[in-house]
């Protein structure tokens, strides 16, 4: 039986997925404040390759799409304010507020995991409201304890992640730059691509693309 608590993020989904987005949990991060995140679905990529900010050629468009839509959806969804996993520092704590949510975990690679999207995250901003409202009792489990095989842990060919040492970004990048990199860069990350719930989740291969090849630098 859905928690009593279920319709506000369901109010919120609803609200959220004409733009391509979904709900990735909600936290109180004080005694009279909620959050809820959001992040994008299976189908954002098709709805945002429609958008002026694909096509207009200027830099950072999915930075610049979420500025514009997300006080949209705060102020259909009577949020006071939102923040953004970018234009820091300061930058807002996402990855502690993911983890509150009891929607997302820690991976073996020190990556989140979803239970929705797996290593496919990609939090687009947090609705502020300024009381605290009900939220459902989320009692899940991390889906990497329940993933035996792991492939997560050997599937980068340089052990950019690891679950002996923080991210190499240096050896990332430096494996991006060569031709053996060219699958990671229109793909989309071996690691991310491995774990069996983002291979669930459907995100589009030319989502992925795009955030590696900003991540590359070859973007604007």
């Amino acid at each position: 039986m859905p928690s009593p608590s279920q319709p506000l993020l369901d109010k919120i989904e609803g609200i959220a997925a004409p733009y391509g987005l979904m709900t990735m949990g909600g936290a109180h991060i004080e005694a009279d404040q909620t959050i809820v995140l959001l992040g994008t679905a299976p189908t954002f990529w098709d709805k945002f390759i429609e958008t002026l900010e694909f096509s207009d050629g200027n830099v950072d468009p999915v930075d610049r799409w979420s500025k514009r839509v997300m006080p949209e959806i705060m102020k259909a969804a009577g949020a006071q304010d939102v923040f953004f996993p970018f234009g820091g520092p300061p930058y807002a704590p996402f990855l502690s507020w993911a983890k509150q949510t009891g929607e997302a975990f820690d991976s073996p690679v020190g990556m989140l995991v979803h239970y929705r999207s797996g290593l496919m995250i990609s939090y687009r901003g947090a609705l502020v409201f300024d009381r605290c409202l009900p939220l459902p009792d989320m009692r899940l489990t991390n889906p990497c304890d329940n993933c035996t095989d792991r492939p997560c842990l050997t599937a980068c060919p340089v052990d950019a992640l690891s679950e002996l040492h923080p991210y190499d970004v240096p050896a990332c990048k430096s494996y991006l730059a060569t031709d053996k990199g060219d699958s990671c860069v229109t793909l989309g990350c071996a690691v991310r691509r491995a774990c069996p719930v983002s291979q669930s989740f459907g995100r589009a291969t030319a989502q992925s693309a795009h955030h590696m090849r900003a991540f590359k630098g070859d973007l604007g």
